[in-house]
């Protein structure tokens, strides 16, 4: 299966609740993924710059950096290149004009309370299709 197939077995969670980044590493280090958790945006561009790819799991609404400007930051860098972005918010409606401008960069957007079943499907229809940015 090779290296992209390893790449996509990488989940960066960038979440500001620390129950939610337990919660999900837990979750997905069961299904035999290696789960980075970060805590900020900043964290997350940081990991980026590092050379992580892979799948980021996002939220939108966090402190001092929100999901919104981490995408944009990450565009802006160039940072979209071998990852797939996976949004989770407690946010039900997305804003349109957000959702507008990096509608090609979201795979998908999961509404909290998830239904772990079906993140986890979404997940793992990513790793099999290998879908890169």
């Amino acid at each position: 299966m090779g290296e992209q197939f390893h790449m996509f077995k990488k989940i960066m969670i960038v979440d500001d609740d620390p129950d939610i980044l337990i919660y999900l590493r837990t979750v997905f280090e069961r299904q035999h993924y290696e789960v980075l958790t970060v805590d900020s945006g900043n964290d997350c561009i940081r990991e980026l710059e590092r050379g992580f790819k892979g799948i980021v799991l996002m939220d939108l609404i966090m402190p001092f950096m929100d999901g919104w400007e981490t995408l944009r930051e990450m565009v802006k860098k160039g940072l979209t290149k071998d990852v797939v972005i996976s949004i989770i918010t407690a946010n039900q409606t997305p804003n349109q004009q957000e959702m507008k401008e990096f509608h090609k960069y979201i795979h998908n957007f999961i509404p909290k309370p998830f239904d772990l079943e079906r993140l986890i499907s979404e997940i793992h229809s990513i790793t099999t299709s290998k879908k890169i940015n």
